[in-house]
């Protein structure tokens, strides 16, 4: 009777890893980019949150203006330059790291702005729309 083994030669194993390390060293510059793209989308984030957050103050100051509701109920906040924008945002201020071009914007009208993270020696911008607001209270 003939026994017949099975399994791996050495050659086959050593192929295999050199393979699985080829793919590896390919794949590890594309993650490192990654972080690049994570801090862009947060910037993105950031100026979306500002643009819905505007729209809503605009939305409120009109209703006060139409005598449709108060600033006692619903109060909102004097938007006259773009670097208002990070009062918009829950807890009222800009995260850390983050800047707003100045830019004036009147009340009722809309102004193109551009939100910047700084981390060291880079930098991620994204642009946002603000509508103007008078007479808000807070």
């Amino acid at each position: 009777m003939h026994k017949q083994q099975s399994g791996f030669t050495l050659i086959e194993l050593i192929a295999v890893v050199i393979i699985l390390s080829i793919l590896a060293a390919a794949a590890v510059p594309r993650f490192i980019d990654m972080q690049s793209e994570a801090a862009q989308a947060a910037v993105d984030g950031v100026a979306g949150s500002i643009e819905s957050a505007s729209a809503l103050n605009h939305a409120i100051d009109v209703a006060v203006a139409a005598g449709l509701t108060n600033t006692t109920d619903d109060p909102f906040v004097t938007v006259d330059n773009c670097n208002d924008g990070g009062t918009l945002l829950s807890g009222g201020s800009l995260p850390s790291g983050y800047s707003i071009t100045s830019g004036a914007v009147s009340a009722g009208s809309t102004a193109s702005c551009v939100l910047t993270l700084t981390q060291g020696s880079s930098s991620w911008t994204a642009g946002f729309v603000i509508i103007g607001a008078d007479g808000g209270s807070i």
